[in-house]
């Protein structure tokens, strides 16, 4: 027992690295996946035998291994993947948890889910068609989607006799799209996933190809970019009053950054500051965590805070915005309706939002940008949002987690699409009072210290709104009237009922309001 406890702990300890599958239907992705978990040992002996047992029965052949990961019944009888299978598999050098995304333009939605956490993409191209449309839309996806490391297979390689002059001119076409690309690192290898040829073991079939194997890249590739180490930021996800007395936490993944014990940090939206006291993990507590690390954080001082807010170091903190711009992969049978409000999930808080414009949409064949009225199923575009309720976000080049959001139907509740911003204006409280209806907000008078937290929360959201309390009403506009008179009490409902037509909400304190 103590050996195997140790070999989970070794295993751990290992890199881990995300990767997706991506490029046209029919070029191998599940194949050469099947292939990888095959040669590596990464199957179940019940599974492999229910895989060739359907394989001899249904495609008259040994294994087929597009099998292991397509596992939903419509995905066997039709012979193509429909849903994003995610498979888990290591060396000794290294861990891996795969993605194998549709090839279908149909499906190019549950494509871009597959990819929105991989650090890296692998892209399949079939020899004897070259570089097609929809591996050009699913690089292009990729690259949207801030991945930066490429590994292009030449898959097939056996059925265009292995030749070199196919593969150099493949590399060549994909090169020319890719110049359009953003600064990604590309590396080709010429393979046959059916076959086995460069998979894990060097072919014999192209000795003209003296380049790595694609097991070899995998296990040692420097993946880079994707990770935010330097700007932390916590969506509150939970709070947990749990952990025995006077124990209060915050629970969520680290979306970015670093934290330590002792680090000063401010919440968002109240804004205020305290000090991290504990850093809690189900193995014990910790002096330092990172992304994208699941903790509860304990701070030193009692502020509150609620799922939605999110927690970042106090001199360092993400933008207020309720209007930006954004890439945007549609995803819905039903095109993007301007104007109509829909619901906007940004890290743990949804807001209501809409889509004023549609600045252009991009041609997948080569990148070019046209104009556009709306976007439709499986179309990307860049699009001009605007908020009812601000956000605290970055731009997605800089933090993928806060740089992006998701778009939901609130009629249907189904996911409509995919953005990462990359452009902000940052709220003004002119502006956002427009978002939020101007209110009146009572609090009993001994709550003055809930009142006054709430207020910070509003104002920093971007909310115009006034504080006021028996105290300064006393020293202002109710100066000489008796406290529990009907005239104090008139005198404050009229205060409230100005203010609030003017536009501006009103946070008050005190017990002789009318309810």
């Amino acid at each position: 027992m103590k050996g195997s406890d140790s070999l989970i702990e070794q295993n751990q300890n290992i890199d881990l690295l995300r990767f997706a599958t991506a490029g046209s239907v029919d070029d191998g992705k599940s194949t050469l996946i099947g292939r990888l978990l095959y040669d590596s040992k990464s199957i179940f002996e019940d599974q492999l035998n229910l895989i060739k047992t359907f394989s001899k029965t249904h495609r008259n052949q040994e294994i087929d291994y597009s099998l292991v990961t397509d596992g939903l019944k419509s995905e066997r009888e039709q012979g193509i993947t429909i849903d994003v299978a995610y498979r888990f598999y290591s060396t000794p050098k290294r861990r891996f948890i795969i993605a194998d995304t549709p090839g279908h333009e149909q499906y190019t939605r549950n494509m871009a889910t597959g990819a929105s956490n991989a650090s890296l993409a692998l892209i399949l191209i079939d020899a004897r068609n070259g570089v097609v449309t929809q591996t050009k839309r699913h690089s292009f996806i990729s690259s949207l989607l801030g991945i930066r490391n490429f590994v292009v297979a030449v898959n097939k390689m056996d059925l265009v006799d292995y030749s070199e002059e196919v593969f150099e001119n493949i590399v060549s076409e994909f090169n020319a799209f890719a110049d359009k690309l953003s600064d990604e690192s590309i590396y080709f290898i010429p393979i046959s996933a059916l076959k086995g040829d460069n998979v894990i073991e060097r072919s014999d079939n192209m000795p003209w190809y003296k380049g790595s194997t694609l097991l070899d890249y995998l296990e040692n590739v420097n993946v880079t970019g994707g990770r935010n180490l330097t700007d932390f930021r916590f969506p509150v996800q939970y709070v947990n009053w749990g952990g025995g007395d006077d124990f209060r936490g915050y629970c969520g993944t680290i979306a970015s950054g670093v934290i330590r014990k002792g680090d000063e940090v401010r919440v968002l939206p109240s804004g205020k500051t305290s000090k991290v006291s504990r850093i809690v993990t189900y193995d014990g507590d910790l002096d330092h965590a990172f992304a994208p690390m699941a903790v509860t954080l304990c701070l030193e001082d009692d502020i509150d805070i609620s799922r939605g807010d999110i927690i970042a170091m106090a001199d360092d903190l993400p933008v207020i915005t309720g209007s930006l711009e954004a890439n945007i992969v549609w995803m819905d049978s039903d095109p993007m309706d301007i104007g109509k409000d829909y619901l906007i999930k940004h890290t743990t808080a949804t807001v209501k939002g809409s889509f004023s414009e549609v600045l252009h949409e991009f041609d997948p064949e080569d990148i070019s940008m046209k104009p556009s009225e709306f976007l439709s199923m499986n179309e990307i575009g860049k699009v001009k949002v605007e908020l009812k309720s601000p956000i605290f976000a970055d731009a997605y080049s800089e933090n993928r987690i806060t740089g992006s959001f998701i778009v939901i139907d609130p009629h249907t509740n189904q996911t409509a699409a995919a953005g990462m911003i990359t452009k902000y204006k940052q709220v003004s409280p002119d502006k956002a009072c427009k978002a939020v209806k101007a209110r009146v907000i009572r609090y009993a008078g001994d709550k003055k210290e809930e009142a006054k937290s709430n207020y910070d929360r509003l104002s920093m959201q971007g909310t115009h709104c006034i504080y006021v309390d028996d105290d300064l009403l006393k020293e202002t506009v109710c100066k000489g009237i008796p406290v529990d008179s009907e005239q104090y009490s008139d005198t404050i409902e009229g205060l409230c009922e100005i203010v609030t037509r003017s536009g501006v909400s009103v946070v008050v304190c005190s017990d002789h309001l009318r309810s």
